[in-house]
């Protein structure tokens, strides 16, 4: 796990406690960034490009440096000004460098504009400190009060490390209970006192004190575009993110043995649009005699197929003649699972030449759930729970048979979304009209469903009408509502329709999956949450807006869990999807645009013919899908007596969090009757247990030296 830290205290005085605790405490392992009595830490497992740091002091040039090893600028004074971007940033010297003089005078949001996953720590002066969050989530910032200042990091474990945080059960009841909702999430994590600093915002540290203000635009405050210029914005940001890192990819993976780059090509059309495009990017030379081969790892039935090598820019050429290409092509690792695959992804393979192909054919050792069958406290520990620990290791083979940098489509959903509770917002837009060729789908796909044509015919006065009752209830009486049946155990069980599910998400707070399993008191403490946040005010924009943006933020999170939990050493994963300049462009689409049936298909198709692929057929990625639960039924059987053994005596039970008869009783029937929504809920309950047992096993304090007798965190609720 790679982590920044530091901390904010004002001056304290020579010879106070705080001044003694500054003077000893450090995070173990790590490289200074810069030093003093404000000082900033890298730890872990850091490329040198990854660190980039700009000084400015006065009468002297903008200082630009890479890597850790740079030299000290030197003390700083009121005039100073530092600025540390981590992470993959596609921006070059002279756009840090302005980016770093602009920010001078208070604007920060341009540092936010570049290409890349990043994180951006802002240095003015000697008092005060900014750190930017991204507008998805994926590169977080938590803090918490420390030594008469402020700590920082961007991961919240080492906080509660450092100030001997306990375990906040209330938070992980509200996790379990309501993931998306915000209103029972707040900006907590599951340490106690240790504060997430919400997405699009800066935390800046004065003095030693917090403050939290937002950077990007109020919500809705963009106006949405036509269709078509969304969609040229979308082609160019998506492109630019992609190539950024095609061209950055790590000379180093030759060394390790591994493809310089790799993509996966399971999981539909996100997926298979990052492969496409950096499979029209040119990879940068090596220092070696051969090139390094452009890995696409594929996962599914055994076998491998190898193409020949196509290279160009992606405005141009997919091919060019055979004498024109080099004599030892680059290649990319396309990775595919073969159970979960649909047959128009896997036809691209061979169609796209320079991908090279790879299929895994996946054991019972990489099925959901395998590391039940070991010792379920032997696997990594995460910053937070998730279900990708039960994925973990099945996550893991398939990005191995990828590159040192792997590319994936996670987010796109989210980010393109055409979430059901944008239906509310056409009415609330006095556009009822849009509404129909959503509504007439879910009809469709009811119709097409086996037995339920009754359900069919229902469905579209159905989703109309809780579209209708979203579009007009008050947030206060909307969040009092959901507080009281989730207090009565009236959690909807996933079952029904497509209509029957997407009239339960039409509303501004839905239950999680895992709350049918929660303990009578994690559910009341969760709806008082509720009923607290309906006092306050409500929410500026509208509810499918907001909704969509809470799925977006949970995803970043879910792919945060995913990084920690699978990602090799010295490997990169990619989500261009989630990157600032992706979210952005993705918001100017209309909302009516999203909401067309295969909306996502038809605009990752559009982005793809933008950037010269021209040969997709226009039913493109709007195949049959597979059975996606079938894995996690084949690895539960097979993981039965691990779980057992797991929940004979849980410490969520111990927290008082689940109802554990019932747990028992669903993991009973869970590999033949649950329904998916159950399979994610006991996902959610069994990564939870997971996590638990990892942290108490820990040695606590581990992540810094000098810390007078650190304590290992109890459960508290």
């Amino acid at each position: 796990m790679r982590w920044l830290t530091g901390w904010s205290t004002g001056a304290p005085r020579a010879g106070t406690p705080a001044h003694e605790v500054l003077a000893t405490v450090a995070p173990i392992a790590a490289r200074p960034l810069w030093t003093g009595p404000n000082p900033l830490w890298a730890v872990g497992d850091w490329r040198p490009e990854e660190i980039r740091l700009v000084s400015l002091r006065p009468g002297a040039p903008v200082a630009v440096s890479t890597g850790p090893n740079a030299p000290d600028p030197g003390e700083d004074t009121p005039a100073t000004s530092r600025l540390a971007v981590l992470g993959h940033c596609g921006a070059t010297d002279a756009e840090l460098a302005a980016g770093l003089a602009a920010a001078r005078g208070g604007a920060v949001r341009h540092l936010t504009a570049w290409p890349g996953s990043y994180t951006v720590v802002l240095r003015a002066g000697t008092s005060s400190t900014l750190l930017l969050t991204d507008l998805a989530g994926a590169q977080p910032v938590f803090h918490t009060p420390w030594a008469g200042g402020t700590a920082y990091a961007t991961a919240a474990l080492p906080l509660a490390d450092l100030v001997g945080a306990p375990l906040d059960t209330g938070h992980l009841a509200a996790r379990l209970a309501c993931p998306e909702s915000p209103e029972a999430l707040g900006t907590g994590t599951p340490y106690l006192g240790v504060q997430r600093v919400p997405p699009g915002h800066v935390l800046a540290i004065r003095g030693g004190r917090p403050y939290l203000d937002a950077y990007d635009e109020p919500p809705g405050a963009e106006q949405p575009r036509d269709e078509a210029p969304a969609i040229r914005e979308l082609t160019r940001a998506l492109l630019e993110s992609v190539r950024s890192r095609v061209r950055t990819t790590a000379p180093a993976a030759e060394a390790a043995g591994r493809a310089r780059l790799g993509v996966d090509l399971s999981y539909g059309t996100a997926s298979a649009t990052v492969a496409l495009l950096a499979a029209a990017v040119p990879l940068p030379p090596v220092p070696s005699t051969a090139a390094a081969p452009l890995v696409a790892a594929v996962a599914g039935t055994s076998g491998a197929r190898i193409g020949g090598a196509r290279t160009g820019a992606v405005k141009g050429s997919w091919a060019r003649a055979a004498a024109q290409e080099p004599s030892a092509p680059e290649q990319l690792a396309a990775v595919t699972l073969g159970e979960t695959e649909p047959p128009a992804t896997l036809a691209l393979a061979p169609d796209t030449p320079r991908l090279r192909h790879t299929v895994l054919d996946p054991g019972p050792d990489t099925l959901p759930y395998a590391g039940l069958r070991a010792d379920p406290q032997s696997g990594r520990l995460t910053d937070e729970p998730g279900p990708e620990l039960i994925g973990a290791a099945r996550a893991a083979a398939r990005f191995d048979a990828g590159g040192t940098d792997h590319l994936t489509g996670y987010g796109a959903r989210q980010v393109l979304d055409g979430h059901p509770a944008r239906l509310a917002d056409l009415i609330r837009a006095g556009r009822p009209r849009e509404l129909l060729p959503p509504v007439a789908a879910l009809a469709g796909a009811d119709r097409a469903a086996a037995g339920v044509l009754a359900g069919a015919l229902r469905t579209p006065l159905t989703v109309v009408r809780a579209a209708h009752r979203l579009s007009r209830v008050r947030y206060a009486e909307a969040l009092d509502e959901a507080a009281a049946k989730l207090a009565a155990r009236h959690v909807p069980d996933g079952g029904g329709t497509a209509g029957d599910r997407s009239a339960v998400d039409l509303a501004w707070c839905v239950p999680g999956p895992a709350a049918r399993w929660l303990s009578d008191e994690a559910l009341s403490s969760v709806a008082l949450r509720l009923r607290l946040a309906a006092r306050k005010p409500a929410p500026e924009e509208h509810p499918g807006a907001h909704r969509a943006r809470h799925a977006l933020y949970r995803q970043a999170r879910s792919y945060r869990t995913l990084v920690h939990a699978a990602e090799q050493p010295g490997q990169r994963l990619h989500a261009p999807f989630l990157d600032n300049q992706v979210v952005r462009a993705a918001r100017l689409l209309p909302d009516d645009v999203r909401l067309q049936p295969g909306a996502r298909h038809a605009l990752l198709h559009a982005v793809l013919t933008g950037a010269g692929r021209t040969d997709l057929p226009p039913d493109w990625g709007r195949g049959p899908r597979p059975d996606r639960t079938a894995p996690a039924r084949a690895g539960l059987r097979l993981a039965a007596d691990g779980l057992a053994e797991l929940f004979d005596a849980p410490l969520l039970a111990e927290a008082g969090l689940i109802d554990l008869p019932a747990v028992r009783a669903g993991l009973a029937r869970s590999a033949t009757t649950l329904s998916a929504a159950a399979l994610a809920g006991l996902a959610d309950l069994v990564s939870t247990e997971l996590w638990l047992r990892r942290l108490r096993a820990r040695r606590h304090g581990a992540c810094w030296t000098g810390l007078p007798h650190p304590q290992p965190p109890a459960l508290t609720s």
